[in-house]
C-alpha cells in the first residue's frame, strides 16, 4: 500500500466567508421585513382605532336617535292646562320605557312640576344644569350629557329645552338610555374588530414574505450565476436578467471581459519574458557542463543564481497573471486520452501499450495549456523509459485530483528521486532530453497549489503523482 497522499496546499485565490443568512443584521430580506412589519403594525392600529371610533359614533347616534325620538313622542304628547299645568295627552311608558331600572327613562320638569316615566318608578333625574334659554342653532334640537341613575348606574342623556311659544313652554325634557347599551355593543365589535385585523396582518405579513422572497429571488440567482463564474462553469453572467439588475449584470460582465483580456496579454508577457531569459539560461548550464569551459565551478554557480532568480520572479508574474485561474475548469479526461494518442502514434514502433483510466467528469483547476505541458512531461517521460506498458490513472481526493502516470522501465532509486529534480540534472546522457520536464512540471504544480511526488511504481519502473487542485 502506498504512503498516504499529502493534502493539497490551498489555491492563492481565496474563497470569500460563507455568506450569511437571510435574518443577519445586514440582510436586505431582514430589513425589508422588519420594515413591512413595523408599517403593518402602525397601519393596522391606526386602521383599529379609527373603525373603533367610528364604530362607537355609530352606536352613540344610534342610541341619540333613539333617545330624541322618545323626547319627539314626549314633547308632541304634552300639553298644558286652564290651571297651568303640564301633563300628558297619552301613554309614553312604551318598553324598554315601561321597566323598573333599566336605565332607559325620560322626564319632563319645570319649576316643581315633573312627569316622569314608569321605569323612574318615582325617582327623580338629576339633570346636569344646561341653559334654560337655548342657542338659536340648538333650538328644538336635543343636546347631548352623560349623568347618573336613581340607582347609580351610568346614564347617556339627551335633553332638550322647549323654547319660547310652544306648548310646556320653560319645561325641560330628557330622555336616558343606560351607557352599558352603548359599551357593550362597541366592546364585542372590538374584540371582532382585534380579531379580524390580526388575521389581515398575519396575511398581510405572509404576503409581505412572498414578495420579498420572489423579488429578492434574481440576486440569490445572480449569485449562482457568478459562483458558476468563478468555479468556471460559465465564462460570463446570462444576461437574462429583471430590468433593475440589468445594468448591474452588463458592468459585471464589462469587467470579466477586461479581466479575462488582461489576463491574457499578461500571460503573453510572461511567456515571452520566460522564453527571453530562461532558453539563455539553459543554454549557458549546458555549456558549463562542461569543466573546460568553467574549470572551478564559479560561472555555473552564478548561472544557477541567475536561474533561481529568474524562475522566482518569474513564478510570481505567472501567478499574478493566472489571478482568475479560479475561474478555470479543464476536464482532464479529455486532455489525458488526446496525450495518450498522440504519444500511441509517436512511438508506434515500440508497440507500446498506453493505458488511460481518468473518470468522466473528472476536472482541475488549471489552465489547460499548463496541464497540457504537466501532462506531457510526465507522460512522455513515461514513454521514454517504458519497457511495452505505460499507465495514466487518476483518483479524486478531498480537495482535489491525484494523477498517477506508470511505468514498467528501469525506475529510480535512493538519491535519484531528488537529483532528477534539479534543472538541467540527467541521470542518463544516452536518452535524449534536457532534463527540465520534471522541474518544470513540479513548478507548474506547485504554482496551483499543486505538488508532484516520485516513488516507485507497481509495475516495476516509476510512478510520477500530480496533484492539481479539482
Amino acid at each position: 500500500m502506498p504512503p498516504p497522499l499529502k493534502p493539497l496546499a490551498k489555491p492563492t485565490g481565496k474563497r470569500t466567508a460563507k455568506p450569511p443568512g437571510p435574518f443577519h443584521l445586514g440582510s436586505l430580506q431582514r430589513r425589508l421585513l422588519l420594515a413591512a412589519l413595523v408599517l403593518v403594525t402602525a397601519a393596522l392600529v391606526v386602521a383599529g382605532i379609527a373603525i373603533g371610533l367610528i364604530l362607537h359614533r355609530f352606536a352613540r347616534a344610534q342610541l341619540d336617535g333613539r333617545l330624541d325620538a322618545q323626547i319627539a313622542a314626549v314633547a308632541s304628547g304634552l300639553e298644558q292646562g286652564p290651571d297651568g299645568v303640564l301633563r300628558l295627552t297619552r301613554n309614553l311608558d312604551a318598553p324598554p320605557f315601561d321597566h323598573p331600572g333599566s336605565g332607559w327613562y325620560w322626564q319632563v320638569e319645570r319649576a316643581d312640576q315633573v312627569l316622569r316615566s314608569g321605569s323612574l318608578d318615582g325617582a327623580r333625574l338629576d339633570i346636569p344644569d344646561l341653559p334654560r334659554r337655548p342657542k338659536p342653532q340648538d333650538t328644538d334640537r336635543p343636546r347631548p350629557a352623560d349623568g347618573t341613575g336613581p340607582r347609580g348606574e351610568a346614564l347617556v342623556m339627551r335633553v332638550l329645552p322647549v323654547p319660547p311659544g310652544r306648548p310646556a313652554e320653560g319645561a325641560l325634557i330628557v330622555a336616558t338610555g343606560p351607557a352599558a347599551t352603548l359599551q357593550g355593543p362597541v366592546r364585542e365589535a372590538a374584540g371582532t374588530l382585534a380579531l379580524t385585523l390580526g388575521l389581515l396582518g398575519l396575511c398581510l405579513l405572509a404576503g409581505v414574505v412572498v414578495q420579498v422572497r420572489l423579488g429578492l429571488r434574481p440576486l440569490e440567482r445572480l449569485r449562482r450565476d457568478l459562483a458558476a463564474v468563478r468555479d468556471g462553469r460559465r465564462p460570463r453572467v446570462p444576461a437574462e436578467q429583471p430590468a433593475e439588475i440589468r445594468p448591474l449584470v452588463a458592468e459585471l460582465n464589462g469587467l470579466l471581459d477586461q479581466n479575462a483580456a488582461n489576463l491574457e496579454r499578461a500571460r503573453a508577457h510572461v511567456a515571452n519574458l520566460a522564453h527571453g531569459l530562461k532558453t539563455p539560461l539553459a543554454t549557458l548550464t549546458m555549456a558549463l557542463a562542461d569543466r573546460d569551459h568553467d574549470p572551478d565551478g564559479t560561472l555555473s554557480r552564478l548561472v544557477a543564481g541567475m536561474d533561481r532568480r529568474v524562475r522566482h520572479h518569474l513564478r510570481r508574474a505567472r501567478a499574478a497573471a493566472l489571478g482568475g485561474g479560479v475561474r478555470t475548469r479543464t476536464d482532464l479526461r479529455a486532455h489525458v486520452l488526446d496525450l495518450a494518442e498522440a504519444l500511441r502514434r509517436l512511438h508506434a514502433d515500440r508497440r507500446l501499450a498506453i493505458e488511460a483510466d481518468v473518470p468522466e467528469g473528472l476536472v482541475v483547476a488549471c489552465d489547460g495549456q499548463d496541464l497540457d505541458e504537466m501532462l506531457g512531461n510526465l507522460m512522455d517521460n513515461a514513454c521514454t523509459w517504458a519497457k511495452a506498458r505505460v499507465r495514466i490513472s487518476a483518483i479524486p481526493l478531498d480537495q482535489g485530483v491525484c494523477l498517477r502516470v506508470e511505468d514498467d522501465g528501469p525506475g529510480l532509486d535512493g538519491d535519484a528521486f531528488a537529483a532528477v529534480m534539479a534543472r538541467g540534472r540527467r541521470l542518463d546522457e544516452s536518452v535524449p532530453g534536457h532534463g527540465f520536464g520534471l522541474p518544470i512540471t513540479l513548478e507548474l504544480a506547485e504554482l496551483y497549489g499543486g505538488a508532484l511526488d516520485l516513488r516507485r511504481s507497481g509495475l516495476g519502473g516509476l510512478r510520477a503523482e500530480l496533484r492539481l487542485p479539482a
